[in-house]
């Protein structure tokens, strides 16, 4: 994985030529992955999202927000977190700022399911029309672990488990320790996780099966989200290529 996944290169002329009507903004987060993968993870992957969406189609690719609300991870070393209120704040602005420049149209990619501000966001800034979208939704991911041939489900699979460590497995193999083979753990009920966090349902950090994972599910999985992110386009009437 080159630096390309994480900083755009492109530049002003490109982007004057390319003339996106569609900017897309990932949105990841800095916590614990368990002992084998980084604490950058959910911005990787929001970035290798982002990367093959626009591979297929014509849209701004923004650099990533590293840092997001993270709070149930917070008893983990290195694990940083900034408030609801202040990601709001941030992709407001960024969209504001796009609107200046020509570009009304966003979609944030999120890595992270804890930004669950990310989904206000999206629906107060399309009170007047389809300006902002979210992505992934759930169908979205549940049809690359299908198209991936993944055993978990998306519940039980939760955090750093057989999709997370399948993409960085396929992206960047180097960065996942070894120990995600035997990092398997299973919390099925999770009824307080907002008011508890974490640390109630799980001692490692991890909640899935990252033993099942491999680069080749991880490849179909960012394969099948490129094809998914069509429906946010269409969503946001914008012109999709055939």
């Amino acid at each position: 994985m080159g630096l390309d996944y994480v900083l755009p290169a492109a530049t002003s002329p490109d982007e004057r030529d390319r003339a996106a009507q569609v900017a897309v903004l990932p949105v990841g987060s800095f916590e614990q992955h368990g002992s084998h993968l980084p604490l950058a993870t959910d911005t990787l992957i929001a970035c290798a999202i982002t990367r093959a969406i626009a591979g297929r189609y014509p849209v701004l690719v923004l650099p990533p927000v590293t840092i997001s609300c993270s709070h149930e991870h917070q008893s983990w070393a290195g694990t940083v977190s900034i408030s609801a209120t202040t990601l709001h704040a941030i992709v407001t602005d960024i969209w504001d700022s796009l609107r200046r420049s020509g570009i009304g149209k966003l979609v944030i990619v999120s890595g992270h399911g804890g930004n669950y501000v990310l989904r206000n966001v999206v629906q107060e800034a399309s009170v007047t029309g389809p300006d902002m979208a979210f992505y992934p939704a759930g169908g979205d991911w549940a049809r690359a672990r299908a198209a991936a041939g993944m055993v978990t489900s998306d519940h039980d699979d939760m955090h750093a488990g057989e999709l997370e460590t399948s993409i960085l497995l396929h992206l960047s193999p180097e960065i996942v320790r070894d120990s995600y083979q035997l990092a398997d753990h299973i919390a099925g009920k999770r009824d307080d996780l907002l008011t508890l966090g974490m640390a109630e349902y799980t001692t490692t950090g991890v909640i899935g099966r990252p033993s099942f994972a491999t680069a080749a599910k991880g490849a179909a999985a960012l394969d099948s989200l490129a094809n998914s992110f069509r429906h946010c386009l269409d969503a946001l009437g914008t012109s999709t290529p055939d």
